[in-house]
């Protein structure tokens, strides 16, 4: 079962549900339980999990490099590049590394065999374990600005085409290719949200996403409840999205997980809610299963 964990901004408590979420879930559950951070540009989950990491992969895009004495500038290759990445000027063949998407068109289609493709390191992937718990974590190259090879690669690497393991995948905040890639092949797509106006409007725009781009079962976590639920759960009514936790806004849960701690070792009464979370979720996906 893959389970991503999405919400539309930053500080909403996304990570902080995915590490207690998936800490408690590994601690009772008979199935290898894995939590995938797949916030690629920022990851922070080791923060809290403090995990040992046993293996190390990089991530490499190959990238065309023209050999000047075969290329006759024929003009080929350009106009084979979906993203003007190649240009022709003063009889030779540019390249704009900063617009390739290293897709090989133009390795493919030059008649003269004057393009090569060499490497080039754009990330790296890590897992390891913390306890029973299994991790991983990808960590895009500074410089890059499209960390989705990364996040395709991490999945590919983690998550088998069959098992009954359980995996949580903790995406970047937003909308944006990142989350759609993280999204993509879940069997259930967790909200994390929080009772304030920006919570509510970007609540609303993942809700979207999941509902025009993947129809996947979902549900709603609400952190930093309190005495402002009522625009959530009116917006939670309308979409028939159910609020499966409330995480209660308080100083002692902020202290915790500002310091890098679990919730559900500082809180131990918080493990059976969590608990209650991952079952309902399961209850869920097993019903849009049959």
């Amino acid at each position: 079962m893959v389970i991503t964990i999405a919400s539309g901004k930053g500080g909403t408590g996304k990570t902080t549900v995915a590490v207690n979420l998936a800490h408690t879930i590994a601690q009772d559950n008979q199935h290898s339980t894995w939590l995938v951070d797949c916030d690629v540009e920022a990851p922070n989950a080791a923060l809290f999990l403090q995990p040992t990491f046993v293996e190390e992969v990089p991530v490499e895009r190959l990238l065309p490099v023209i050999d000047n004495e075969k290329c006759t500038a024929c003009g080929v290759c350009v106009h084979a590049c979906q993203f003007n990445a190649l240009a022709i000027a003063g009889g030779k063949v540019l390249f704009f590394k900063e617009l390739c998407h290293a897709c090989g068109s133009c390795t493919l289609v030059c008649p003269e065999d004057a393009i090569l493709e060499e490497p080039e390191l754009v990330g790296m992937l890590q897992k390891g374990y913390s306890g029973p718990l299994q991790f991983a974590q990808g960590t895009l190259e500074i410089g890059f600005s499209s960390p989705t090879p990364v996040i395709r690669s991490l999945k590919k690497w983690i998550l088998p085409e069959q098992s009954n393991d359980i995996f949580l995948l903790d995406a970047s905040p937003g909308t944006s290719c990142p989350v759609v890639e993280t999204m993509r092949g879940s069997d259930y797509v967790l909200f994390v949200t929080e009772p304030t106006p920006f919570g509510l409007h970007d609540l609303k725009l993942v809700a979207e996403l999941n509902e025009k781009e993947f129809q996947l079962p979902a549900g709603i976590v609400i952190n930093k409840s309190g005495d402002n639920d009522a625009e959530i759960e009116q917006f939670a009514q309308e979409k028939d999205l159910p609020i499966l936790m409330r995480i209660p806004l308080s100083r002692q849960f902020a202290e915790a997980y500002s310091s890098g701690k679990l919730l559900v070792e500082e809180v131990p009464a918080l493990r059976s809610a969590f608990l209650d979370l991952y079952r309902s979720i399961h209850r869920d996906v097993t019903k849009e299963n049959r």
